[in-house]
């Protein structure tokens, strides 16, 4: 069966930060997620709420992901030990064997900055997957395709959280992209998109505009899927509960399950 996760920002940032990412988890996992993504940018105090998340599912058994709002690079290209730090930290916090950045600043100078990288993975029990976001630097093809492959000339074959949806935020194409990295994609962030006048907006897969079966049939198969799209209603719980639903119905038509 399809393992699905939601990325506790579908929820909306006020609402979560209003009611708390613990709230949010106990919801989706109510709803027959098997999983949940905490999102450090919506943290209100870091520490103790990923300690009570991490007290609350330890023997459940769920997928847990931390996903840190910093970049891995800073914006001078050298590479953000403090972050990285500051992200494993909290990945370990939580009890997340997967840890979510971007590669901020990354340029092609930057490539020294992986013996350092190494190290501070060392042997730690998380495993670093890198997304493409929204910005230019971090979530366009050439920069990622060059990132990707310094690293695996430095003998450090990272993996990646495929967002199907940022792509279109940077004119770039979600299927030529899933061609390009779909053997290393570890985990996937399933975002449908719809273009408003001025912007492009996240809706669920079924309202989506772009060619997400064809994108999602380039991915491995297996690999856990994440909600990251608006989740709203008056029954909550129910809307969730079909969206996950949903996904797993999805992987079935696709083949994308395991």
């Amino acid at each position: 069966m399809q393992q699905v996760l939601i990325s506790l920002s579908s929820f909306g940032a006020a609402e979560t930060r209003r009611h708390g990412q613990l709230y949010f988890a106990r919801l989706a996992c109510a709803a027959g997620a098997d999983g949940f993504e905490v999102r450090g940018e919506l943290l209100n105090e870091p520490a103790a709420e990923l300690a009570a998340i991490a007290a609350a599912f330890r023997n459940e058994g769920r997928a847990l992901v931390y996903s840190s709002p910093e970049g891995l690079w800073s914006a001078d290209g050298r590479l953000d030990g403090a972050a990285l730090a500051r992200a494993m930290e909290a990945a370990a916090l939580l009890g997340a064997p997967r840890l979510k950045m971007s590669i901020g600043g990354f340029v092609a100078a930057s490539s020294r900055g992986f013996d350092r990288l190494a190290r501070a993975l060392g042997d730690a029990a998380i495993e670093l997957v890198i997304e493409n976001d929204q910005t230019v630097p971090a979530g366009t093809l050439p920069p990622l395709q060059a990132f990707f492959a310094e690293a695996q000339r430095a003998g450090l074959p990272l993996g990646m959280t495929f967002d199907m949806g940022n792509w279109h935020w940077l004119g770039e194409d979600p299927l030529e992209c899933a061609r390009t990295f779909g053997a290393q994609v570890r985990y996937v962030h399933c975002k449908g998109v719809q273009r408003q006048p001025a912007k492009w907006i996240a809706v669920p897969l079924a309202d989506s505009a772009a060619p997400w079966r064809a994108v999602l049939r380039q991915m491995p198969r297996g690999l856990p899927w994440a909600i990251e799209y608006p989740l709203v209603g008056d029954d909550l719980l129910a809307v969730t509960r079909g969206q996950v639903a949903l996904l797993r119905t999805i992987a079935g038509a696709t083949g994308a399950a395991a």
